[in-house]
């Protein structure tokens, strides 16, 4: 009778294990390898991914930093992000 309703929650577990998809230009980024929040509000900021090479995981340096806002959609194996690789910064829309 009632339409299935879809979960909107997700934990970080989840999201660590979806791959990050640039809209832009098709490129898989990686995956999330933590996130950024507001300590006072709880809200999440950023996503944050290693950035390219072996020990990038090690490194602050190379990191990938996406603002919330440039999250176009998380999907059950895909989070689509808006990423201007070559300024290494989100879209700055929304």
């Amino acid at each position: 009778m009632y339409p299935s309703l879809i979960s909107v929650t997700s934990t970080f577990s989840e999201l660590r294990s979806k791959e990050v998809i640039n809209v832009r230009d098709g490129s898989l980024l990686g995956c999330i390898s933590d996130l950024e929040f507001n300590t006072c509000t709880g809200e999440i900021c950023s996503i944050i991914l290693p950035g390219n090479g072996i020990l990038a995981s090690l490194s602050a340096k190379n990191r990938i930093v996406i603002p919330w806002r440039d999250i176009e959609r998380i999907g059950k194996d895909t989070v689509l992000v808006r990423y201007d690789c070559d300024t290494r910064t989100g879209s700055g829309i929304g």
